[in-house]
């Protein structure tokens, strides 16, 4: 492949998308994304019964569509509808993957629902939806690494509506011209703000990402047709990097598929940056077994990212917890919970658990501090001390540099088939371990027979 240098940067992208193929996958990048997909599914199946998921579920029905594109958990739409529902499903838990830059954190699994929808709507194979996805990962992961968004007051999924458009576009396999396109469209069309996860936080905090990549879907769909876009989106005149980014720059021809490898999972349902802390608080509860009435002070001191966002520094304070979306973004209320419950899940965010007196008043206790040499370490490390002193003076403390699930210490597909097994413990056994297989083997299969599966999908309400 050859790029004219003469070219915008959005058609050396689309060059670069055009001629990306199965072939180009490692089997390590493949691995990598079926493990994704597989831990997204997951997280999806786990908040259907979620009453913002749901919510979207009567939405999407009272709105109709044309049936294209299945809903998970039964049902068909539009592409850009489904993309939205079903991606608000995988979001929503707050629990699917992320990825370290330097300066950037975002979570590039949320691509998985555009790129489903646009293989499913094409008949695509798994070839093709892998490579896809493959190349959503490989955009979105770049420009977060060097043209990040967050101290600008934009929100990560400003770099996502570039990957999911060219991974949706591929997938649906539109041209070299029709893919800039897309791109340019989406690229210009979603940059949200980051107010979405400081402060008081709202439903949005897990549904901005689904309408960005519901715009892709929808800027795929245009470009298919036709529609244009401004093809100096980058660097035009009041273009990314002149509005938001600052310059920046990728050799296209130089990129390869395998940033999914980089890529990390969730061991625990609270925020990424909060991972080996928790871990940390778990390994000190069950060596020392200190009673939590006991304990005067929880302390941990933490890389700047993870303090800025969730511990109460530059995007607000963390100790006024009344809901989900403020409890899985405080350090003080995820480590209050993961000392009293011995883990931290989706039980731990419901209503009843957040207020209740025991752990309002845990986290009140919990303070948290940055440490520049533990963040001159980020994103090589996630590394923190964790100090519990106990009302008689004795204290105790651990130091961690990862977590089970980091790149470091990468999570197997066994150790994804448990988390996987628990989300979806409320679905027909026999189905959930029949997703799974397809997942497993999604390089052999037509498209949809995963998404077949995924219509079957139905909630076993308890007998209790």
């Amino acid at each position: 492949m050859s790029i004219s240098k003469s070219s915008t940067m959005v058609e050396q992208l689309s060059n670069w998308v055009s001629s990306r193929r199965y072939d180009d996958l490692s089997k390590e990048a493949i691995h990598a994304l079926k493990g994704r997909v597989l831990d997204s599914i997951g997280c999806a199946i786990g908040a259907l019964e979620e009453k913002p998921v749901k919510a979207i579920r009567q939405m999407t029905e009272m709105l109709g569509g044309e049936p294209l594109v299945t809903l998970i958990g039964g049902g068909k739409t539009t592409p850009d509808y489904a993309t939205f529902y079903n991606g608000a499903a995988v979001r929503y838990l707050d629990f699917n993957d992320s990825y370290l830059a330097k300066d950037e954190t975002c979570h590039p699994s949320d691509n998985i629902a555009p790129v489903l929808a646009a293989s499913e709507f094409v008949g695509a194979n798994g070839h093709e939806f892998l490579t896809g996805l493959a190349i959503a990962y490989q955009v979105q992961c770049r420009l977060s690494d060097v043209a990040p968004v967050r101290d600008r007051g934009f929100d990560h999924t400003v770099q996502g509506a570039y990957g999911a458009a060219a991974g949706a576009a591929h997938a649906m396999g539109l041209s070299r011209f029709q893919i800039a396109q897309a791109i340019a469209i989406a690229g210009t069309g979603y940059n949200s703000l980051r107010v979405t996860r400081t402060g008081e936080l709202s439903n949005w905090k897990g549904l901005a990402y689904p309408n960005t990549a519901m715009g892709a879907m929808h800027a795929s769909l245009l470009a298919k047709y036709g529609i244009t876009g401004p093809k100096e989106v980058f660097e035009g005149n009041k273009g990314f990097m002149d509005s938001i980014a600052g310059p920046f720059h990728i050799d296209w021809e130089k990129e390869d598929l395998e940033r999914v490898t980089n890529t990390i999972i969730k061991q625990y349902n609270a925020e990424i940056h909060s991972q080996s802390s928790i871990e940390g608080l778990l390994e000190l509860r069950d060596r020392h077994n200190i009673a939590s009435r006991d304990i005067e002070s929880i302390r941990l001191t933490t890389f700047d990212v993870a303090f800025n966002i969730i511990g109460g520094g530059e995007e607000g304070g963390k100790k006024i917890i009344r809901f989900k979306e403020e409890a899985d973004h405080s350090l003080p209320y995820m480590l209050s919970a993961a000392y009293l419950d011995g883990q931290v899940m989706p039980a731990q965010y419901e209503a009843d658990r957040i207020v209740r007196e025991d752990i309002q008043q845990l986290l009140q206790k919990v303070d948290v501090k940055p440490d520049g040499h533990y963040s001159d370490r980020f994103p090589d490390e996630m590394a923190c001390n964790i100090e519990i002193e106990t009302k008689d003076g004795l204290s105790i403390s651990i130091e961690k540099k990862d977590y089970q699930g980091f790149k470091t210490r990468p999570a197997t597909w066994d150790v994804l088939m448990e988390k996987y097994n628990e989300l979806t413990s409320k679905i027909d056994r026999e189905l959930a371990t029949k997703i799974a297989e397809t997942i497993q083997n999604l390089e052999e299969i037509e498209i949809n027979e995963l998404t077949d599966l995924l219509g079957q999908i139905k909630i076993v309400e308890d007998d209790q």
